[in-house]
């Protein structure tokens, strides 16, 4: 259980780095000229980290995840992991948004400023830092 719990410790840091990562990119791209060299390598690059990186990362996590809830690794009695399964789920939807975003930027349809995509490039960090809470502190 040991190298279950690892590799699930790992995939959701490659996760949370891409979701800090994205955002982080989208503030650039959305200041770039439409059709600019400049943004067509954002794209190349938004791509590469979604698809490469934040996809198979957040399976992974689900996985092992799972696996440690399968194999009865979670006492659900208390209540840290309720909040914690709560905030991988603010996560996963975290996730879909900025996968349309994604979409919105490979077309050249953005709507939104760079200011947008500061403000919820704090999305991740609050949601993992409640995470780490939970799981390490476990106050409830």
């Amino acid at each position: 259980m040991e190298w279950v719990k690892a590799a699930h410790v790992i995939s959701v840091i490659a996760w949370m780095a891409g979701m800090l990562y994205l955002p982080r990119l989208f503030v650039y791209h959305a200041d770039a000229e439409i059709g600019s060299v400049q943004s067509e390598t954002f794209k190349v690059m938004e791509r590469r980290l979604l698809r490469g990186i934040i996809n198979p990362a957040m399976i992974a996590a689900f996985i092992f995840g799972l696996w440690m809830i399968g194999a009865g690794f979670i006492d659900w009695s208390q209540g840290w992991p309720w909040v914690k399964a709560f905030f991988v789920l603010v996560l996963s939807a975290f996730h879909g948004h900025l996968a349309g975003h994604f979409k919105r930027f490979a077309k050249d349809a953005n709507q939104k400023p760079a200011k947008y995509f500061r403000l919820i490039n704090e999305v991740p960090t609050v949601a993992m830092i409640i995470i780490v809470i939970m799981v390490i502190v476990r106050p409830f």
